[in-house]
């Protein structure tokens, strides 16, 4: 490696210099800039046309994204687009085009702007930006909403697959996906394990693609969808309550009684797994800062947090319940945590 690349000062430029980054990425998935050069090469030129800006400043841009790893440059002023590129393809397989269309939207970089203002309160600053809570202002622009719907199927499907074969779900007779979003966890669990039947249970905008899901994946017969608030109750008689990446997305109180309702609404022996992100009791060295981040957006745009194994332990005391289990999922960062009855 080179040793100016592996400086402190080099690191600090990467650090500073990172915003920038994410607006020349941001601009090149709105305009959904890989999907138009596609799978040739396409001059500076020609794409200043096509999108009406000046040659010179589109030149630039490309040359930016070259040196970002988003496209290459194999002949002057000519960009082919690279497989990090492919993935901000609305078309390519695996794409994280909903992903990174949502985290780069303006609307999420305008309360991270005020990011101290959630330090100082312990209050999201997406709240204080707009006046009103992160979901009421989804549920306010469909477009929007969808966008941030796909981004979180697409976060699910490669934790799904691993999940399903990581964790023994042939033991239970009905699992109940808590949150389950448009079906792509449980459809993965349910297509690896033909015994059970399932339930997804969303808000009616949540669910608003699950039944595309169950058809898609043949499930519609052993899996049905119902609508309502987690916060009130949930389907009653599972044997599983599966909730991925739900209690991350709310404080101890709230989660807590998220946690309680499931129990309370459980058949006899029933169980919750949770499937989160499980931080280190410290920092490791040469951590990934992707997790610490995203707990950080859930300051900045919610009122949740990602949470140690004792902070888990923590939030099941306060629900009556306990940890029984927990077990990592390889390669995704997810551990899943078993609970029961306290």
């Amino acid at each position: 490696m080179d040793s100016a690349a592996a400086s402190p000062w080099a690191a600090v430029l990467r650090l500073v210099f990172g915003g920038m980054a994410t607006h020349v990425v941001a601009l090149a998935v709105r305009l959904r800039l890989p999907d138009t050069i596609g799978d040739g090469e396409r001059d500076a030129a020609g794409l200043a046309a096509e999108f009406g800006f000046q040659e010179g400043p589109m030149l630039r841009l490309l040359r930016g994204l070259a040196a970002l790893g988003v496209l290459a440059e194999p002949h002057p002023g000519r960009f082919t687009v690279t497989p990090v590129g492919a993935l901000l393809r609305v078309d390519a397989p695996g794409s994280m085009f909903p992903l990174a269309r949502m985290l780069t939207d303006p609307t999420m970089a305008r309360a991270w702007q005020n990011l101290e203002f959630s330090l100082r309160t312990g209050g999201p600053a997406f709240d204080e930006a707009f006046g009103v809570d992160f979901f009421g202002y989804l549920a306010a622009r469909p477009e929007l909403s969808e966008m941030y719907n796909a981004a979180m199927s697409q976060g699910s499907r490669g934790v799904a697959a691993v999940l399903a074969g990581a964790y023994d779900f042939g033991r239970f007779g009905t699992i109940v996906d808590v949150g389950g979003g448009d079906g792509t966890t449980l459809a993965a669990i349910l297509t690896t394990h033909p015994g059970p039947r399932g339930v997804v249970y969303d808000s009616p905008s949540g669910v608003a693609t699950t039944a595309r899901t169950l058809h898609a994946a043949g499930l519609t017969a052993r899996c049905r969808v119902e609508t309502g608030d987690f916060f009130t109750g949930v389907p009653a008689g599972g044997d599983l309550y599966l909730l991925k990446s739900v209690t991350h997305g709310w404080d101890d109180e709230r989660a807590a009684v998220i946690l309680r309702n499931c129990a309370r609404d459980a058949a006899a022996h029933g169980r919750i797994l949770l499937v989160e992100h499980l931080l280190p009791d410290t920092v490791p060295a040469g951590e990934s800062p992707t997790t610490y981040l995203s707990d950080l957006n859930l300051l900045v745009n919610g009122q949740g947090q990602e949470r140690t194994r004792d902070d888990f332990a923590g939030l099941c005391a306060k629900a009556g319940l306990r940890i029984a289990e927990t077990g990592a999922l390889p390669a995704t960062g997810f551990h899943w945590i078993e609970i029961h009855p306290g």
